[in-house]
């Protein structure tokens, strides 16, 4: 017969058993809008970022903010986070540092959005694209700054500012009749105005420049030269007033798959999704991609990138931003599992889940 003391004994160790198995559960769970530790148990500070598979590693860049509404403009740089199971991140360090310089274009204070870093290999050279607002011009100057390195890890060197396709028009343009490319015309010669966007890197190598435009009216894809350091004149008008922003785009079974948000600001809304079998479209909207709780806010996040799980056949995670613009250092990040129905996707909500949950999904829906 076991006295109390047994009694008491068999409780704790079947209590620490069960300790030690959820803790060993939740370190290869995704918990979106949680706070996510690196190596040293700081909060990632990767906002409005994109990642990079490279030679068995994942990268994950992303704009470094600061305390308060301060943080909403740039006074670090790009923070780099290095892992081989993206569960747990590396502080890499900054790899693109503001300039001190005050009349640089990356001086302390102005506003770098979603960095995006894609390799070019036949230079053998990492490029950087993010959102560029100058210094105490808001919104106006509408620029994408472009960075390279030969290392990933950087430091990257700031290269030059753009507005985008300058000179040139979309392919197969045809005039707005009712004056719907009035912005676009307006900025041809200088080039197309660029806040939200995004990078793509296709099957055959060639790379775009996905950005909104036209005062947000307007999404812009645009292929990138042979060198991915300018756009070259190729574009194409998607989505014409509809006002998305923070678009990405990813492929799956030979299909371009595009989502975006609305333009509210920092408030949240109901994401958007399409389909296209050529990058340049015609594209065909599919609506809220979103299911659970939320779904019509996009669980309180906005999209910022869409990650291709290495080793896998149409293994996605959908990335977005769950921002706090009144302290913008605490802004979480929502990694939820991307499932294909039909023609369509799915962006399926969980407060937890795993790599091996989505793996299971794909074979009930016989993917």
């Amino acid at each position: 017969m076991m006295n109390n003391l047994s009694i008491i004994v068999i409780i704790v160790s079947a209590h620490l058993l069960t300790l030690t198995t959820v803790q060993a559960q939740s370190a290869s769970a995704f918990q979106p809008g949680k706070e996510w530790p690196d190596n040293h148990g700081i909060h990632i500070n990767a906002h409005g970022g994109g990642v990079l598979w490279h030679n068995g590693n994942y990268y994950w860049f992303g704009e470094h903010k600061v305390a308060g509404e301060k943080g909403n403009r740039a006074y670090v740089g790009v923070h780099c986070y290095t892992s081989k199971d993206l569960h747990h991140w590396v502080d890499s360090g900054i790899v693109l540092a503001v300039d001190g310089a005050q009349n640089s274009p990356i001086a302390p204070g102005a506003i770098i959005e979603r960095p995006k870093v894609i390799y070019n290999k036949k230079n053998k050279q990492f490029i950087m694209w993010f959102h560029l607002e100058l210094k105490d011009q808001g919104y106006k100057a509408a620029l994408c700054g472009v960075a390279t390195s030969k290392k990933i890890t950087g430091p990257y060197v700031f290269h030059h500012a753009e507005r985008p396709d300058k000179g040139t028009l979309p392919i197969s343009y045809k005039p707005d009749t009712n004056k719907g490319d009035s912005i676009l015309l307006r900025d041809k010669e200088k080039g197309q105005m660029s806040r939200d966007m995004n990078l793509f890197v296709d099957e055959d190598n060639s790379a775009y420049l996905i950005y909104t435009s036209e005062e947000n009216r307007t999404v812009h894809i645009s292929q990138l030269s042979d060198d991915y350091l300018s756009t070259r004149g190729r574009f194409a008008r998607v989505f014409p007033d509809r006002f998305m922003e923070a678009a990405a785009i990813f492929k799956a079974n030979g299909k371009y798959f595009f989502v975006a948000s609305g333009c509210t600001g920092w408030a949240p809304n109901a994401a958007r999704s399409a389909v296209a079998t050529h990058i340049f479209g015609p594209w065909q909207e599919l609506g809220n991609p979103c299911e659970g709780p939320d779904s019509a806010l996009t669980f309180h996040g906005q999209s910022t990138f869409v990650l291709p799980v290495m080793g896998t056949k149409n293994t996605f995670i959908f990335m977005a931003d769950k921002w706090n613009p009144k302290n913008a250092i605490d802004g979480r990040y929502l990694w939820l599992p991307v499932v294909f129905k039909a023609n369509k996707f799915k962006v399926m909500w969980s407060e937890s889940w795993e790599l091996e949950d989505q793996a299971k999904q794909k074979s009930i829906n016989n993917e």
